[in-house]
């Protein structure tokens, strides 16, 4: 099988968050299946550093409404053995960030990523062998328009006319929202944009596009795409999700265990295991010298996220006096919203030597602060899947989480099954259900026997990419019959 990733973001070319891991171990996982992979991808500037070749002879002129853009393609490597193709136009990559900057969104987006699907089919096509079974499988809002094009412009790509198409939706917050005269930069017909189609409450919603017109569709977790069906998650769009829902099926994110290991991980002060435990002491010594902390015997409780609301920050700032109430060292690191930097940082003032804020987003200080941690909080409103959750299990540090999407899916709680669990939730979306939660973790923490029977099942569990791209390998199967069909 032929696999054709389209991406906004993919290692080790660019990365914003966990769609660009996807970007990267999955189609690995699926080369080591026996499929032939390639990701496709903007050139943004960030791989300006790394060797890349032009295909010369793939240059295309691109018509967008009243202009026209130049696409320029480049092989890159990505270290793997699956292959990258990257559509350059530096007018509209070359910048500081994938999708804005510290001002927020590109004000072009629409342009933007409207020229990159049109491109990525185009190349797309060129890569597509007709001997071959070929799938096309597409990330979020930026590529919902690839399938679209494919269903509306059958028989302009000879070579992707039985393609099956997948697309995947990491998180209906971001639909790619814009003004309906964008639309016109699309391309399709004007009876497209209806409440059937891609209009959405008067704007041009572009992964109401995907999730219209891919063979089948998919998301990061079982209790998301339950989610999704509803008006409280569904964001508008679980009209079009339950009309579809036959061909939606849940693939939970997974873990590169060769990356993410405390046994072999060269970063951390020393390696440990689930069957010798040793080397997290020195590991927790190590990250009270990084964040300052007097007293290292106190458990110490983490946090690493884009510091934005959803991620549970209003939680946290309403509970940070009652949470440093008690016998914690708390280590937070985190980009985002300028208020909540601000707080973080007033914070570690207010509490010097048990409170330290890194404004960072360090790969390497990551794995840190897993090794070194006791408890890792994720009190998110919602997270599709979650992958700091999946880490923390695996670095043995105690994951505190709300029960929402991923984490309820990964996260066994220790309170309602205490021989199988793995951490702490709690439902409420509220301070006081998350200190509840919280308490409860720092007062079992003294109980040491249980504490490390917990973390060595949490170390134990098995959440890795191979076992995604199985389940992967049976949904292209099933974009193939339907697209099998549609011919």
């Amino acid at each position: 099988m032929q696999i054709i990733f389209i991406t906004p973001e993919a290692v080790p070319f660019s990365r914003v968050g966990g769609l660009a891991d996807v970007s990267f171990y999955l189609p690995r996982s699926l080369v080591c299946l026996g499929h032939q992979v390639t990701v496709i991808a903007p050139k943004h500037r960030s791989a300006d550093h790394m060797a890349l070749e032009e295909i010369d002879s793939w240059r295309s002129e691109i018509d967008l409404s009243i202009s026209r853009r130049e696409a320029r393609f480049f092989r890159g490597n990505t270290g793997q053995a699956h292959q990258a193709v990257l559509v350059g136009c530096d007018e509209l990559f070359d910048r500081p960030g994938v999708y804005g900057n510290e001002f927020g969104d590109y004000d072009d987006n629409a342009e933007r990523f409207i020229f990159f699907s049109r491109a990525a089919l185009q190349a797309a096509g060129r890569l597509a062998r007709p001997e071959e079974e070929v799938v096309i499988h597409c990330h979020d809002w930026t590529t919902g328009l690839v399938p679209m094009y494919l269903k509306s412009w059958r028989g302009q790509f000879p070579t992707l006319d039985r393609a099956g198409t997948v697309f995947t939706y990491h998180n209906l917050a971001n639909q790619g929202l814009f003004l309906h005269y964008d639309f016109a930069l699309t391309g399709l017909d004007w009876n497209l944009f209806t409440s059937e189609g891609l209009e959405f409450h008067g704007r041009m919603n572009l992964t109401k596009a995907g999730l219209l017109a891919a063979d089948y569709l998919t998301t990061v977790s079982r209790k998301y795409a339950q989610e999704t069906l509803t008006p409280a998650m569904g964001m508008g769009l679980e009209g079009v999700l339950l009309s579809r829902q036959d061909q939606l099926i849940p693939v939970q994110n997974g873990v590169d265990y060769t990356q993410w290991n405390p046994a072999t991980d060269a970063h951390l002060a020393a390696v440990y295991s689930r069957d010798d435990l040793s080397g997290k002491k020195k590991c927790r010594l190590r990250l009270a010298e990084i964040f300052g902390f007097a007293d290292s015997g106190r458990p110490t409780v983490s946090m690493v996220c884009r510091l934005l609301s959803r991620k549970g920050l209003d939680i946290v700032v309403k509970a940070m006096d009652r949470m440093m109430g008690l016998p914690i060292n708390l280590a937070l690191m985190g980009l985002g919203e300028t208020h909540y930097q601000d707080f973080l940082s007033e914070a570690a003032e207010r509490w010097p030597g048990r409170l330290g804020y890194k404004r960072a987003n360090d790969q390497i200080l990551l794995r840190h602060i897993l090794a070194g941690s006791d408890i890792y909080i994720m009190p998110s409103r919602f997270e599709p899947c979650g992958l700091e959750q999946l880490y923390a299990l695996s670095y043995g540090a105690i994951p505190v989480v709300r029960g929402t999407g991923g984490l309820d899916d990964t996260v066994v709680d220790l309170v309602a099954n205490p021989r199988e669990g793995t951490g702490y939730k709690f439902d409420e979306y509220s301070a006081e259900a998350f200190l509840e939660a919280l308490d409860r973790a720092v007062r079992d923490f003294d109980d040491q026997d249980r504490w490390l029977d917990a973390i060595r099942r949490g170390m134990n569990g098995n959440f890795s990419w191979d076992s995604s791209a199985e389940i992967y390998e049976m949904v292209y199967r099933k974009a193939l019959g339907a697209a099998e069909k549609r011919v």
